[in-house]
């Protein structure tokens, strides 16, 4: 159990390194996601084929897992552009309000009533992102962006929850990517037709940040989070998760100074999103040893 504990972490930490990594990469959110799937990609494949891990599925089923790999890739997309637009904590502030935005997202995808407690949640998270935007204007973009990136996440998760029960978990991942840097490619064009980019080939130090982002925070942290999930049960792995955003902006004080550069006003902003998010965990917390305790 501490062991996939620590893995579990790792991934998670990793995972909050993809921001840090984002804004050290000097492509354009467009290309540097295209990379990404590419690399990760054949990696992947390569990796997969050497340990006979590759199932076949048919074109139906490929299509359903690559139209999520497509909204994955534009989730990366849209989280690396905010982090152009604006920066890392920024970025990853829109992303923790994920948990809040599933709260209200996942009960119209499953038809289940909404709660009102989560709700009211969801306003304390609305407030916390308002109070940022109000005193970082100059980020506005980057926080439109990023929270078009937190609402993709959601519904990936939301209809991965509809797909996972029907594939093995590296299966889901190999098709996905696949599917979703076909998807990209084929969507790049048109984006490239309102955001043009000036580099569309890595340079220098990009191709080891490329490198590092595809295998160690991708295929590995995907490894990792597999291994623990055989281990750790889905609630403590829903706990943990909520680490991400904490992670990725502490390290994105230690590389890149960010805290100098942001209001004092972010972090009142900040402060009451993670008061939600920590209030969802002790509301999960509450309603698992009530579950614990009806089962004994």
């Amino acid at each position: 159990m501490k062991g996939a504990l620590i893995r579990l972490h790792i991934a998670v930490f990793l995972w909050g390194f993809t921001g840090v990594l984002g804004r050290a990469i000097s492509l354009q959110e467009g290309w540097l996601v295209w990379w990404r799937m590419l690399i990760a990609t054949i990696g992947l494949w390569v990796m997969l084929y050497f340990f006979k891990g590759i199932t076949k599925i048919s074109l139906k089923d490929f299509l359903k897992v690559a139209a999520v790999g497509t909204l994955l890739a534009l989730h990366w997309l849209t989280f690396y552009g905010s982090i152009k637009y604006s920066n890392v904590s920024i970025a990853l502030t829109c992303l923790s309000t994920t948990g809040l935005l599933s709260a209200i997202i996942e009960p119209i995808f499953f038809r289940r009533r909404i709660d009102v407690y989560e709700l009211i949640l969801g306003l304390f998270a609305l407030g916390g992102i308002a109070l940022i935007y109000a005193t970082n204007l100059s980020f506005s973009t980057g926080i439109y962006v990023g929270l078009i990136s937190a609402i993709l996440t959601v519904l990936v998760s939301v209809m991965n929850k509809k797909l996972v029960s029907g594939y093995k978990p590296q299966t889901l991942m190999l098709y996905q990517l696949t599917g979703g840097f076909i998807g990209l490619t084929l969507l790049l064009p048109v984006y490239e037709l309102f955001f043009p980019a000036q580099q569309k080939i890595p340079q220098g130090y990009d191709w080891l940040w490329l490198l590092i982002l595809s295998f160690f925070c991708t295929i590995l942290t995907f490894i990792l989070y597999i291994n623990a999930l055989r281990k750790v049960s889905a609630f403590t792995v829903n706990l943990t998760l909520t680490l991400e955003p904490v992670y990725g902006i502490i390290l994105a004080f230690i590389f890149f100074h960010e805290d100098k550069t942001l209001s004092k006003y972010f972090f009142w902003g900040f402060g009451l999103i993670l008061v939600a998010v920590f209030l969802q965990m002790f509301t999960l917390v509450k309603q698992h040893r009530k579950l614990s305790a009806n089962t004994l």
